[in-house]
Order: C-alpha cells, then structure tokens, then sequence
C-alpha cells in the first residue's frame, strides 16, 4: 500500500510574504479604483459642450461624412469649419444611444480609469518603490478631479502619459521599439483632439535633448538622434490620418492665436487656488522642481518638460495635465532619501488590481445612483430643458439669440442654429465680446445686430440682458423659471 507523503510546513517567510503580496494587491486595487468612483460620484452630464459633440456625431451618422462646412451655427452657417473630435463624437453618440445619459459618465469613468492606470504603468517603471508608485499615481490622477468629464480632452490625457512614458524608457535605456507605436499613437490621436500638437511639441524636445547629447555627451540621455528624429517625422505624417489632412494644422494655429477667450471661458483661466486638488498641483510642481534640482547632470528633457508644462498649465486650468505628467515622471525618476527597504510589485499584481478594480468601478453605478432619472434631475439643475420643452411645443420661429454658456445644449436639444457656443475659435473674440456685452446689458446692448434679428431670445433668468428684455417692445415674455426665460419677437 501506497505511503501518503505529507507536504511538510511552508518555508519561514512564505505566508507573510504571500499575505503582503495580496494586501498590495487590494491596496493597488482601491488606489485603481477611487478615481473613476470619484467621477462616478460626481457624475457631470451638464457640461454644456457635450451636447454639441453628441450633436455632431449624430449628424455625421444621419450624412455618412465627416462636416467641412458649420450646420450649427446662424452667423457662421456655411463657414467652414473641422469637427476634428470626430471620432470621439461617434464614440459618446453610440454611446448616448444605447445606454442613455449613463453612457456619458461610463465614458468618463472608463477614461478616468484608463489615465489611472496609464500613470500607474509609467511611474512604476520609473520606480521600483510599491508605495510611492500607489501613492504617486493617486496624487497624480487626484490633481485632475476637476477634468474628469465628457470631454475629449481625456484621450489627450491618455495619449500624452503614454508618450511620455515611451520616451523616459528610450532616454533610459537606449532602446527604441517602443518609439515605433508613437506614430499609431499620433495617428490616432489626431482624430479624437486637437492638443496632439502638445504632444508633438514634447517629441521635439527630446529630440533636441538628444541631439545635444550627441554634441555634449555628458547630458542624461541615451536616446540618439536618427531614431528620434525618425520617430518625430513619422508622428507628424501620422497626424495627416484624418479628414482634414494637413489643414488640422491651421484649427490648431487658430485655437493657440486666440488669446481674448482666456479671459472669459473658466476651463482656460488660470488655476483658481480653491480646491485641494490645486494645491496638490502645487505640491507636485514645487516637489519636482526640488528633485529635479539635485540630479546632475541636469537632465535637459525633464527640465524642458516641467518648463513647457509650467508654462501651459498655470496659464489654462484646463492643461494642467501636462505639469502633472512632468511632474510624475520626474519625482518617479528620483531616487527616494528615505533608508527603507523597497517594496517590489510582482509582475502579475497590477494586472490583478485592475480586475478587482474593475468590479469595484462597476458597484459605483448603484452606490452613487448613476441612473437616467437621477442624471435628468441633474441635467434640470444647470441646463434650460424645461424651457426646451415650453419652446418646443410652442413652435416659436427664430433666429435664435443665445449666451455662449447654453449654445452646446441648445444645438443638442433645440434643433435650431444658435448664435454662439462653445466652439470659441471658430467664433471669434469680436463676436464673443459683442456676445458678452449684450447679455451684460453694457449701454450699446441694443445695438446688437443678432439680438435685433432674433425671433427667439433665451437666457439665464437673472442675467442682465434678461431684465432689460422684460420691459423691450419689441419683445414678449414666453417662458420663464428660475434658471432660465424665454422671449419671442413681437411680430
């Protein structure tokens, strides 16, 4: 008969080491997982320039084209005009119809989720440190809170950590496969947003960097000059995949020459102070300023980096994802003072986290009521949908005279072209101060050609211009509550 051999008990050490293995796996997990379940809690569908994506999307479905020419606007009709989001306005449209407006918050959730782990791959490389790479990569995407809405902008996100994380390995190490997906990266981001120049913009400095260092060998790169150069004139022939080819260029010359609107859109003044997730921007700055300071040699590309993205990020709120990216690459890159033994991450452990992650993601949904009836109430909160509604049914004729606020809505919602939206550069800084003044009520408000053509007026309910139409002859009050009013031309 057989003997039965007992395995004898685990060697010392391996039930702890086993037990830390999983807790650092949940830890990763949670760390995962509290960005996209913050956005889940916040749940923003009232982003008035979501609805003129949707509404793009939907009218590139119903003509089988991609626009070249405006269908939205009234004093614009006809101009031409680059939906260059295009890709994105048929993602969140197949989106919006077939799950509704929960489908916009996935999008957001996934994306946030996506930049998270984005951040998660690129600091580990840089740092072998289990609990700086956790807890860098939460302050990281922590900073970003306030960009975590339906907007393109978080491919560019995406897109731009990758980057970024392609190039501090081919610094390091020397070695340029990875450089090969830069090209399918550009090639595809130049169809989702047009801030892919920023990444091109970042490829070029680590070109120069490494030009440099083929001249002065003691700078910090092993990076050489054909492969980077090579791998930044293939991203810029990539950029041409799209439908616009080389005229995306000019959208993005305009949208840069554009200086009057940084005054009066909020996404692009500079950062407020009010919130933690500024000051954490701050710290992050000021932490890879110092680490950055003690490296030497001076590393040319993390210095331009952090420099190029002070400059655009306390210049817009809306970029601070650059000096976040700059910063987190820098602070992973450092060697940590502290006299600690450094905790690894198996190899298989990230991949663990985001599965569990991803569960987790999915109960935010019922735990923060991410419903449609819920989303609608919210919707009702900021936008003018019962006012829609009134118009709708009363069939008032335009033009229609609108603020640049609730422009993206009403192309959405009203099926009748605005005055003004969201699309600043293709507007103009004279048109938008015109537009400004007048909803201001500044003395020459009535001299305004669009208000003076208008049939349909409809406005914040407390704005100035508002108060000045309920006692103009020239208009009647139709519809009124306390977000929004509503006035026809007397005819």
């Amino acid at each position: 008969m057989a003997e039965h051999i007992h395995p004898g008990p685990p060697p010392p050490g391996a039930l702890p080491r086993r037990a830390n293995q999983l807790a650092n796996t949940l830890v990763l997990a949670f760390a995962l997982a509290v960005p996209a379940l913050i956005c889940l809690h916040l749940a923003v569908v009232a982003d008035p320039d979501i609805w003129w994506h949707l509404r793009t999307g939907q009218w590139i479905l119903e003509h089988h084209h991609i626009p070249h020419a405006d269908p939205f606007s009234s004093v614009n009709a006809g101009k031409p005009w680059q939906a260059y989001s295009w890709l994105f306005e048929l993602l969140t449209i197949h989106l919006f119809q077939r799950f509704g407006l929960p489908g916009i918050v996935a999008y957001s959730a996934a994306m946030v989720f996506a930049v998270t782990c984005a951040f998660r791959h690129m600091i580990h490389r840089l740092q072998r440190d289990f609990s700086i790479v956790v807890l860098l990569t939460f302050v990281a995407c922590f900073s970003l809170t306030h960009l975590d809405t339906p907007r393109p902008w978080m491919f560019t996100i995406l897109f731009f950590v990758f980057e970024v994380d392609i190039l501090m390995q081919a610094r390091l190490t020397g070695r340029t496969r990875e450089l090969l997906l830069l090209p399918l990266l550009f090639a595809l981001w130049s169809n989702l947003h047009i801030q892919f120049i920023d990444g091109l913009l970042v490829l070029a400095l680590a070109l120069a960097e490494s030009f440099i260092t083929h001249l002065r060998p003691t700078a910090q790169t092993r990076l050489k000059p054909l492969p980077a150069a090579a791998a930044l004139a293939a991203s810029i022939l990539a950029t041409f995949a799209n439908p616009y080819i080389w005229h995306i260029y000019r959208t993005a010359y305009d949208l840069a020459s554009q200086p009057g609107v940084l005054n009066k859109i909020s996404e692009l003044q500079a950062i407020p102070f009010r919130t933690p997730a500024d000051f954490t921007i701050l710290l992050l700055t000021l932490a890879a300023t110092a680490a950055l300071a003690r490296k030497r040699p001076l590393p040319l590309f993390e210095l331009a980096l952090l420099l190029f993205g002070a400059v655009v990020s306390f210049r817009s709120q809306r970029d601070v994802w650059v000096i976040v990216t700059a910063a987190a690459a820098i602070l992973a890159s450092s060697p940590t003072p502290l006299r600690r033994p450094v905790v690894s991450m198996p190899r298989l452990t990230p991949w663990l986290a985001s599965a569990l992650a991803l569960p987790l993601i999915a109960a935010g949904f019922p735990i923060f009521h991410v419903n449609q009836h819920r989303l609608e109430a919210r919707l009702a909160q900021d936008l003018p949908v019962d006012a829609i509604k009134k118009i709708q049914t009363g069939h008032f004729a335009g033009p229609l005279y609108n603020d640049f606020t609730w422009g993206g809505y009403l192309i959405w919602s009203l099926r009748m072209p605005v005055s003004l939206d969201g699309r600043a550069a293709f507007y103009g800084d004279k048109l938008i101060d015109r537009s400004i003044a007048t909803w201001s009520g500044e003395p020459d408000w009535a001299s305004d050609q669009s208000l003076k053509s208008a049939g349909l007026v409809i406005g914040p309910a407390k704005s100035p211009l508002t108060q000045l139409l309920r006692t103009d002859p020239r208009f009647r009050l139709v519809y009124e509550d306390k977000l929004a009013a509503a006035f026809a031309a007397r005819r």
